[in-house]
């Protein structure tokens, strides 16, 4: 049902930014509206086959293996115990050279996925706490959140290009050299409402159930618990320095990385009650003894 849901939602993300490109286009005549049907239809392209590449990219993420020296061959082991666990297929496993200690994993399917994590992350979090997030991530691989999530990225940064570029399209022009103050605004009313539905489209709720599912992958919540409390925490100091802050869906916490038109992208629920519930789950698994030693 999970997977279902998500290619539903995949379809409609799709769909809705073509359809946003043309409403946008349309505001040009007949050359604007060729101009988003090719744009819009390179950017599906795009979205689906290379957006979990550009995340990466992004992030610049280093792959590592079980021969990597240090800290990268342990984190490949971790996440090699924990998909065997999951039965799933090895993902590529990813270190980000980056200060702030978070988590994120992309990829359009299982057999093509990548589980990412910080430098920051791997120094703030001890074994059981890594093991809490690496099983999140992995979680949000099995239930085919990845695809949705790095999709919603991708048109996220397009929304924002397209409300800023909309800004200025007017700004300092007047309607004799071609500046449409009009159309600039509706431009950015139309990336900003786009904006607020791609949020809905995510669903806060998927967080909830990696923290549930990956719980079970690790063997116990109480890990991730600690792992989310450490990760508000710092990850509230210490900007993420990434160059698309769309990304922030992603990550296991919400990134601090600055103010902007980004901000709009805000899709995480608030940590106290991600923790709350884990602390819940973690009493019935207590109770049932089902909690791994």
């Amino acid at each position: 049902m999970t997977r279902f849901v998500n290619n539903v939602k995949t379809a409609l993300l799709m769909g809705g930014m073509m359809g946003l490109f043309l409403a946008v286009g349309s505001m040009y005549g007949q050359q604007g509206m060729i101009a988003a049907l090719i744009f819009g239809g390179l950017m599906n392209v795009i979205a689906w086959f290379f957006s979990d590449r550009i995340a990466l990219a992004s992030m610049r993420a280093q792959e590592v293996t079980g021969e990597t020296p240090g800290v990268g061959g342990e984190l490949y082991r971790l996440v090699d115990e924990l998909r065997q666990r999951a039965g799933m297929p090895m993902p590529k496993v990813c270190i980000c050279p980056h200060e702030a200690p978070n988590a994120f994993a992309t990829g359009r399917n299982p057999s093509n996925a990548a589980v990412a994590v910080t430098e920051g992350a791997m120094r703030l979090l001890s074994y059981e706490e890594l093991r809490g997030v690496i099983g999140h991530e992995l979680a949000h691989i099995k239930n085919r959140d990845t695809l949705i999530s790095c999709i919603a990225a991708t048109i996220a940064g397009v929304l924002a290009f397209i409300a800023q570029w909309g800004m200025l399209l007017g700004g300092g022009r007047d309607s004799r050299e071609g500046g449409n103050p009009l159309i600039a605004l509706l431009t950015f009313i139309i990336a900003a409402v786009g904006a607020a539905v791609l949020k809905a489209m995510i669903s806060r709720s998927r967080e909830y159930i990696a923290d549930h599912d990956g719980a079970l992958i690790a063997g116990s919540p109480m890990g991730l618990v600690s792992a989310l409390q450490k990760l508000e925490a710092v990850a509230g100091r210490v900007p993420l320095h990434n160059p698309n802050p769309a990304q922030n869906n992603l990550f296991i916490v919400e990134p601090l990385t600055g103010g902007s038109i980004m901000n709009l992208f805000a899709s995480h629920p608030p940590t106290e009650s991600r923790v709350a519930k884990l602390l819940e789950m973690g009493r019935d698994m207590r109770s049932s003894g089902r909690m791994a030693t």
